[in-house]
C-alpha cells in the first residue's frame, strides 16, 4: 500500500505562485508515474500533469502549460507540482495520485492510478 499526503495548498492571489508537494510513504514510487488532477467546485476531476516513473518525460494540460512544471525525488518519495501564474480558474482541491503499474508510460485517465491523496485545496482570488 502507498500513502500520498499533498501538502502546499492556500489562498493566493492572481499572478501568484504556490508549490504543492505530495509526500508518498509505505512503499517507494519510484517504478511508478504519478499524476496531478484538480477538481473545482461543481465539475469533475480532470487530469493537470503527469511524471513518468523515471522524471525524464513530463506532461500537462493545455491550460497549465507554461506555467506549471512537475517534478519527482525519488530518493524523497515525493513529487511536486510548482504552479506560476495563477489565475482564477485555477482554483480547486489539487490531489496526487500514483499509476497502478509500475514501469509505464503516464496514463491520463483517472482510472489508472491506483493510490490517491486526501487532496490540497488552492484558491486563486482575482
Amino acid at each position: 500500500q502507498v500513502q500520498l499526503v499533498e501538502s502546499g495548498g492556500g489562498l493566493v492571489q492572481a499572478g501568484g505562485t504556490l508549490r504543492l508537494s505530495c509526500a508518498a510513504s509505505g512503499r517507494t514510487i519510484s517504478w511508478y508515474a504519478m499524476g496531478w488532477f484538480r477538481q473545482a467546485p461543481g465539475k469533475e476531476r480532470e487530469w493537470v500533469s503527469g511524471i513518468t516513473w523515471t522524471g525524464s518525460n513530463t506532461y500537462y494540460t493545455d491550460s497549465v502549460k507554461g506555467r506549471f512544471t512537475i517534478s519527482r525525488d525519488n530518493p524523497e518519495n515525493t513529487v511536486y507540482l510548482q504552479m506560476n501564474s495563477l489565475k482564477p480558474e485555477d482554483t480547486a482541491v489539487y490531489y496526487c495520485a500514483a499509476d497502478s503499474t509500475p514501469l509505464r508510460e503516464v496514463p491520463l485517465t483517472e482510472y489508472a492510478y491506483a493510490y490517491w491523496g486526501q487532496g490540497t485545496q488552492v484558491t486563486v482570488s482575482s
